[in-house]
């Protein structure tokens, strides 16, 4: 199963970026599969040294896994929402402390920092109830 989601789309970066949703919902009915390709690191200067370089017209994919189970069954196997909010926080922060700083990116931001923290208090609220890391509600 596969399905692509288009949200992102609304420039020549996002729109030749495809990103698809790879596997079957878990318990919660969320996905943990996705994948991200459209775009090639030979020009990007913070690639590895010496690494990622592909012949041109070679595509690079993403490859995003988020926490599958419960981390006392399962481990910690996967990154949660909260990381990559926290990623896209500090990226907005930076720009706004640079030369490319806007009220867009401020809103954004905002949004974002507002975003981390409601979940956050979804996590804080059930290690209170003693039912975090299960199925639970």
């Amino acid at each position: 199963m596969s399905r692509e989601i288009h949200d992102h789309k609304t420039n020549t970066t996002n729109d030749n970026l495809r990103i698809a949703v790879t596997d079957q919902p878990g318990a919660g009915g969320a996905n943990h599969r996705y994948e991200v390709v459209g775009f090639q690191t030979e020009t990007n200067a913070s690639r590895a040294p010496g690494g990622d370089v592909l012949p041109l017209g070679i595509e690079i994919g993403l490859v995003i896994l988020f926490q599958n189970g419960p981390i006392p069954e399962k481990g910690v196997n996967g990154v949660t929402q909260e990381v990559l909010i926290a990623i896209v926080i500090d990226r907005l922060r930076s720009f706004q402390a640079g030369p490319f700083s806007s009220k867009e990116n401020a809103v954004a931001l905002t949004h974002l920092e507002t975003a981390l923290l409601w979940l956050q208090k979804r996590t804080h609220d059930r290690v209170r109830r003693g039912v975090e890391g299960t199925h639970q509600k």
